[in-house]
């Protein structure tokens, strides 16, 4: 399941995910390219560069920003053979008639736009390349319509249909596209959000993090458009 001498962009590497999905891969001797929106926030958690690792600040909504991302990846490393869009966000919300055109287009614009964005971005190196894993973060919830959660579950839906789009325009092209599905993942933040809850039955970021790095590896190279769930103990 090695992917030593890869190099992986990860979105959303300055977040809890983000940290434990670099993490697995700088284990296995990945090279990385590691975007989110504030460079001081990467540094303070990755330190300067380093031969094999990039900080690049980047606003995934700026395809400017993003393309300017993807070839300073390309100049560095040549090539992306992972990428990985761990980044993303949940709000809670109104019902369907109160929901508010500004949460809608948080949501919609943080997790599948984001998503989007990235393909236009890094899917044409890949084919140059001969071949990548793309890995996408939905969620659980996005199975169904939950109240209160309308424009989440509805963003990240978006997230599933767009990895089973891309697996099926990809995939003779030696492109694996997939995406995972956590429940509620194990963070300081939905900790001290839900005091009352009980966290062992929540996802760990490196155990998530560990299912993200099999779906870019080539043990999982016949799976294409997947939506694996990972529900921790639920």
């Amino acid at each position: 399941m090695t992917t030593s001498n890869r190099t992986v962009m990860i979105t959303g590497a300055g977040g809890n995910l983000g940290r434990a999905v670099a993490d697995a891969f700088a284990a296995q001797g990945a090279n990385l390219v590691l975007l989110d929106l504030d460079r001081a926030t990467l540094e303070q958690i990755y330190g300067a560069n380093h031969p094999q690792r990039l900080l690049v600040p980047a606003n995934l909504l700026d395809k400017n920003e993003l393309g300017a991302a993807v070839k300073a990846a390309e100049e560095r490393f040549t090539r992306i053979d992972v990428l990985c869009n761990v980044a993303g966000g949940f709000r809670m919300g109104s019902a369907v008639h109160e929901t508010s055109d500004q949460d809608w287009d948080f949501l919609l614009n943080l997790n599948a736009r984001s998503v989007l964005n990235t393909a236009h971005a890094v899917v044409p190196l890949m084919l140059k390349a001969g071949g990548g894993k793309i890995v996408n973060v939905a969620a659980n919830s996005a199975q169904r319509g939950l109240a209160q959660m309308s424009a989440y579950c509805a963003s990240k839906d978006v997230v599933i249909r767009l990895t089973e789009s891309m697996a099926a325009e990809l995939r003779d092209n030696n492109i694996n596209v997939n995406c995972v599905m956590p429940s509620i993942i194990d963070t300081p933040e939905n900790r001290a959000a839900m005091p009352d809850a009980d966290a062992s039955r929540w996802v760990a970021p490196d155990a998530l993090a560990e299912v993200i790095v099999f779906l870019a590896s080539d043990a999982a190279r016949a799976v294409h458009g997947a939506a694996l769930p990972v529900v921790g103990r639920s």
